[in-house]
């Protein structure tokens, strides 16, 4: 017997909506979206020899970056000289005039170090007094080669402590090699490695966020 029309299109309705395609998904809203992670600060280091672009990890290290780039945006480190330039182990600097005066700083900030950076070659770390553990100020470093031995060890001497790793190298690495080959010797307050001709930093600059 043939099945009416109307009750034919009756039983195919149910494998009809059974096989018909899901909804597509709801597009996330703007509230749902999860805000981009902002760039990290990069600064720019003009030096007599070059320029030096580091960038600095604020998550990692977040008062040792927020220190150095307050005494950035003052002008602290325009016109000091690296001071202290050890080739293959480091180049210190930001604390000193070209005539080796100490220039005046704040009070000193906690120690990160043991925040996961490692001083590595190409990494910048906050120098300090090797005898007391807080006690950064505005002198820097930048490691030349991978230096373990800055970094934190077991115990609880100010020694082994360890230096706060705050950011890395991104463009001048050859700037920083043709400062260690600069020849050293003890000068002012310093006995050894400072270099014959003084080589200064001439300005620091903010970049702008993201800058390549």
């Amino acid at each position: 017997m043939l099945l009416r029309p109307a009750l034919l299109l009756s039983l195919l309705l149910p494998l009809a909506a059974l096989a018909a395609p899901p909804a597509p998904p709801v597009p996330a809203t703007a509230t749902d979206a999860q805000e981009p992670a902002p760039a990290p600060p990069r600064v720019r280091l003009e030096t007599t020899m070059g320029e030096i672009v580091l960038e600095l990890d604020a998550a990692a290290a977040p008062r040792t970056v927020e220190n150095f780039l307050a005494y950035a945006r003052e002008g602290h480190y325009n016109g000091t000289v690296f001071h202290r330039v050890v080739p293959g182990l480091l180049v210190q600097g930001g604390g000193f005039t070209p005539d080796l005066q100490p220039k005046p700083s704040r009070a000193p900030i906690p120690n990160e170090a043991g925040n996961g950076l490692s001083n590595r070659r190409g990494t910048i770390a906050a120098a300090r007094d090797r005898g007391v553990s807080e006690s950064a100020t505005t002198q820097f470093f930048i490691n030349l080669a991978d230096n373990p031995a800055f970094d934190p060890r077991p115990g609880d001497s100010p020694y082994a402590s360890g230096y706060a790793v705050f950011g890395r190298v991104v463009l001048g690495m050859d700037v920083l090699e043709r400062i260690a080959a600069v020849p050293t010797a003890g000068q002012g307050p310093f006995a050894a490695w400072v270099p014959t001709t003084p080589v200064l930093i001439e300005r620091v600059q903010l970049l702008d966020p993201g800058t390549p």
